[in-house]
């Protein structure tokens, strides 16, 4: 017996061991690393400030190759090479590259294109400047049962998950979720609730099986998706589009809460006007995340309210245009005081206080180009990154179709030019999604939820 009980002692010590251990890791990892703001919280942080920024570009017919590829820019301040292009890497065709994102352990960057339903699986560990394509998955339909368009990758533990935009029965917004392995393997899919079949939801009668983005809040076991459209509208001339009522009312109105351990859906949110990415505080308290409707031009607050329960609120509006400025991008600082805004319709950077999430008040705008789409934000503040494209068919036209990637430094009050690249004058074509790279990262995080 008293062996058994020096045993029992001993196993609650290490298990106390590993519980501080884990905290540690978790809650640690924040102050001693670096990195884009807006990144999944199981991912390998990047130790100290970014090396390089990796933008995934769509191809341009008769510009350069042609083909959409991975663009890798130095963004060392002491680099002779700073803010210039230092590696290519083409994939074959134009596949409407959008989204992507990086496995746990940061060794490959999974990269998508909504219009073929290819994902691109870059290695850029052996040489963070000079990423190889390794593998291309090109049975995505087959594989996940109907699912297309992936709209990027997430990072979990020892795998990646897909949110997609459309379906192969009628290319329209109802959609699903679709897991992989880091090792390139499908493993798994979950359809969006529809009013149909709303899977035990509440809400069941806002349900419309839309999807777009999917971020999670680890510690409160809450998967958040957002909606979009499905292939048949996004890969129309927008100006077609929009001037076409039917296709209009084909556009996602919801966004889902889930049970991420058990991936499901709990709750239905009615958020009118295409809610596209979701950002979750940081805040070990900060039970909450940010949307912004691209059709409604509003900015959404999901929450958790004094008993607990989740809740979707307007709490802004964004510029004031008649018609909207389209708001297609938000960065939240890692200090969860300011959102960043990037508006399509007009070109700016809308800058938020957001210290009280319930009543953002807008401190700063600022005019990045003719059209303006993807924003990213360094860790500690002071480092912004903007994109140019949208989509293929719904960027801007003529002299509006400015296509860059510009770096800024962010004082808190200002946003300062740092460099300019212009995409179009490089043959290099339209570039989309940002991610940084580095030659220095930490040890995978660990997390309580991730070990469960």
């Amino acid at each position: 017996m008293k062996a058994s009980a020096n045993c029992q002692l001993q196993t609650v010590k290490i298990s106390l061991a590993v519980v501080i251990g884990v905290l540690i890791l978790t809650f640690g990892a924040r102050v001693s690393r670096a990195d884009e703001t807006c990144s999944s919280p199981y991912l390998a942080r990047i130790d100290g400030q970014e090396e390089f920024v990796y933008v995934w570009t769509l191809g341009v017919e008769g510009m350069g190759d042609g083909a959409d590829k991975l663009v890798t820019v130095d963004v060392k301040p002491a680099s002779p090479t700073y803010g210039k292009v230092v590696s290519t890497e083409s994939v074959e065709g134009r596949n409407e590259a959008h989204h992507g994102g990086f496995t746990d352990d940061r060794r490959q960057l999974w990269l998508a294109g909504l219009e073929s339903s290819r994902v691109f699986i870059f290695d850029v560990h052996t040489d963070p400047a000079k990423p190889k394509l390794t593998k291309t998955i090109d049975n995505f339909a087959e594989t996940t049962g109907g699912a297309v368009g992936p709209h990027g990758a997430y990072a979990l533990p020892g795998r990646v998950l897909i949110p997609c935009l459309s379906n192969t029965k009628d290319k329209g917004g109802k959609t699903a979720l679709v897991e992989y392995g880091n090792d390139g393997n499908y493993i798994t899919t979950h359809w969006l609730p529809t009013k149909e079949d709303a899977r035990g939801a509440s809400g069941a009668e806002l349900a419309d099986g839309y999807g777009y983005d999917a971020r999670v809040l680890p510690r409160k076991n809450a998967l958040l998706t957002s909606s979009f459209t499905g292939w048949n509208n996004y890969t129309t001339d927008f100006g077609k589009l929009t001037a076409d009522p039917e296709a209009m009312k084909h556009f996602g109105n919801t966004m889902v809460m889930w049970d991420f351990h058990t991936r499901q859906p709990k709750k239905v949110f009615q958020v009118p006007g295409a809610p596209l990415e979701i950002r979750w505080a940081w805040g070990d308290k900060h039970n909450y995340a940010f949307t912004a409707t691209a059709l409604t031009s509003k900015l959404w607050l999901v929450y958790a309210d004094d008993r607990g329960d989740w809740q979707a609120k307007e709490v802004a509006p964004i510029g004031e245009a008649k018609g909207g400025v389209l708001p297609v991008d938000i960065s939240i600082s890692a200090d969860d005081k300011t959102l960043f805004v990037d508006c399509f319709g007009d070109g700016k950077c809308r800058v938020f206080d957001v210290s009280d999430p319930q009543k953002p008040k807008q401190i700063y705008e600022k005019q990045i180009g003719k059209q303006v789409n993807m924003v990213s934000q360094s860790w500690d503040g002071k480092r912004i990154y903007f994109t140019s494209s949208l989509l293929a068919r719904w960027d801007k036209q003529g002299a509006d179709n400015e296509q860059f990637l510009r770096g800024y430094a962010w004082d808190g009050k200002e946003l300062k030019p740092a460099f300019d690249l212009d995409f179009t004058a490089l043959k290099l074509g339209r570039p989309h999604h940002m991610l940084f790279g580095s030659t220095k990262i930490g040890a995978n995080r660990t997390t309580l939820a991730s070990i469960r």
